[in-house]
C-alpha cells in the first residue's frame, strides 16, 4: 500500500512538472510573438503607412490581436523578411504554408486561379480574418452571400468571365430573405449548395449542383421532400440515369427561388410543368380551370400540383396516386366539397384529338369541323355566286337603258 501511494505521488507531481512546462512554453512564445508584433506595429500600426506603389500596408493592431491569426508572429507569413530594411520586393505569403488541406481542395475547383481568386478575395484582410462563427467574419452565414456577389454581380467577376449574374436573383429569393431580413443563419447560402474550397462546376458529376445530385443537396435541409421526390417518379427517373427528368431547379430555379404559396409562383407553376409536358397542358389550357387562372388574380385555381402534388408525383395506376381513379373524390373534394362519383367523371386532360383515349369527343369535334367548314363553305359560295348576279343585272341594265346611269 505504501509503496502505491508513494508511485501515486510520483506521478501526480510529473503532471505538475508537465504542466507548468507546456504553460511556460506557451507564455513565452505568446510573448516573443507579441514582441514582434509589436516591433512592427511601429511602423505599420499607421494607418497611412503605404507601399511604393501606393497601396496601403498598415496593420491595425487591435483588429489583428483579435483575428485567427493574432497569436502568429508576422514572420511565420512573411517569412522572407528577416529585419529591417525589408527586401526590395518582398515573396507573396503562401497561406497553403499552413492551410495545405483547403489548398488542395482549391486546386480541382472552379476558382482554382489564384491570380482572379486569392483567399483574401473571400476571407478578407488577412490581417482581419476571424472564424466563420464570428459575425465579423467575410464567411460568417449572414456575409456570405455579399462575400461572393463581390464577384457573382453585375459588375464582379461574372461581366469578366461570362458568368451569370447570381447576386440578385439569391438575394431576393425565398432564402436570401431568410438570411438577409429575418437573420436565420440555417438559411441556405451559397456555401451550403456549392461548398467552400472545392467548389466545381455544375457539369462535374462530382459536384452538389451537378444535376443528378441536385435533389440530395436540397435535401440536406428539405429532407422530407426529397424523400418525397425520390418516392415519385421524377426521383426515379433520375436515380436511373435519366437527366431529363426535372430535379428541383428546374422547377424553382437555382437562385430566384419563391415561396411556393405565393402568386407570383402559383401563376407561373403550369406553364412550368408545361416545358416537359406539352401535350396535357395544351389540353389543361382548354378547361375552366386553366382559363379562369388566365384571367388573373385567381390563384386558388387548381394548378398541376393541385391534383398530381408536387414532389410525390405518381401514374394514375399507382394506388398511392391522388389521380387514382380510387381517390379522385377526395382529390376533387378539397377543392369542391360535395364532389361524387359522378363529378369526378370530368376529363381534366380531355384531348379532342385522340380518337383512342377520347373516341366521343373526337367524333363530335369532327363533326362540328365539317359542319363549320360546309356552312362556311356554302354561305362563300352563295356570296360569290350573287356578287356575279349582281354584276350580270347591272351590265343587262346598262344596255337595256342605252348607257344611262350606268
Amino acid at each position: 500500500m505504501l509503496v502505491e501511494a508513494t508511485v501515486g505521488k510520483v506521478r501526480l507531481l510529473c503532471r505538475a512538472i508537465l504542466a507548468a512546462s507546456l504553460s511556460t512554453f506557451v507564455f513565452a512564445s505568446a510573448a516573443v510573438a507579441l514582441h514582434a508584433q509589436a516591433d512592427c506595429l511601429t511602423c505599420h500600426g499607421d494607418a497611412s503607412m503605404t507601399d511604393a506603389a501606393g497601396y496601403s500596408i498598415a496593420v491595425d493592431g487591435t483588429k489583428f490581436g483579435a483575428s485567427v491569426h493574432g497569436s502568429l508572429q508576422c514572420s511565420n507569413c512573411h517569412a522572407d523578411i528577416k529585419g529591417y530594411p525589408h527586401p526590395d520586393k518582398v515573396a507573396t505569403v503562401e497561406c497553403a504554408t499552413c492551410h495545405s488541406d483547403q489548398a488542395d481542395q482549391l486546386k480541382g475547383s472552379v476558382h482554382a486561379d489564384s491570380k482572379d481568386h486569392p483567399c483574401t478575395s473571400c476571407h478578407g484582410n488577412a490581417h482581419e480574418i476571424f472564424p466563420k462563427t464570428d459575425a465579423r467574419s467575410a464567411v460568417y452565414p449572414l456575409n456570405v452571400p455579399k462575400t461572393c456577389g463581390q464577384c457573382h454581380s453585375t459588375d464582379g467577376m461574372a461581366g469578366k468571365h461570362g458568368l451569370a449574374s447570381v447576386y440578385p436573383n439569391y438575394i431576393d429569393s425565398i432564402h436570401g430573405f431568410a438570411l438577409s431580413k429575418e437573420g436565420l443563419l440555417v438559411a441556405a447560402n451559397c456555401q451550403s449548395c456549392h461548398g467552400s474550397h472545392g467548389i466545381l462546376s455544375h457539369t462535374n458529376p462530382k459536384s452538389p449542383t451537378y444535376k443528378a445530385n441536385i435533389p440530395k443537396t436540397c435535401g440536406n435541409c428539405h429532407a422530407k421532400i426529397d424523400a418525397d421526390y425520390e418516392q415519385g417518379v421524377h426521383g426515379k427517373a433520375i436515380a436511373k440515369g435519366n437527366l431529363s427528368a426535372p430535379v428541383c431547379t428546374d422547377c424553382h430555379t437555382a437562385h430566384a427561388i419563391l415561396q411556393p404559396t405565393e402568386a407570383a409562383f402559383r401563376m407561373q407553376s403550369t406553364p412550368i410543368c408545361g416545358n416537359c409536358h406539352k401535350d396535357k397542358f395544351s389540353t389543361y389550357r382548354d378547361t375552366f380551370h386553366s382559363q379562369l387562372g388566365s384571367l388573373g388574380g385567381y390563384v386558388e385555381t387548381a394548378r398541376c400540383w393541385d391534383c398530381h402534388q408536387a414532389h410525390d408525383v405518381r401514374p394514375a395506376s399507382d394506388p398511392g396516386s391522388p389521380i387514382n381513379h380510387a381517390n379522385l373524390v377526395t382529390t376533387c373534394g378539397r377543392c369542391h366539397s360535395g364532389a361524387n362519383l359522378s363529378f369526378v367523371q370530368y376529363q381534366p386532360h380531355a384531348n379532342a384529338r385522340d380518337r383512342k383515349l377520347n373516341p366521343g369527343l373526337y367524333f363530335v369535334r369532327l363533326f362540328m369541323n365539317l359542319l363549320l367548314g360546309s356552312v362556311l363553305t356554302f354561305f362563300l359560295l352563295h356570296t360569290i355566286l350573287w356578287l356575279i348576279r349582281s354584276r350580270y343585272s347591272q351590265v343587262k341594265n346598262k344596255g337595256a337603258n342605252g348607257g344611262k346611269n350606268a
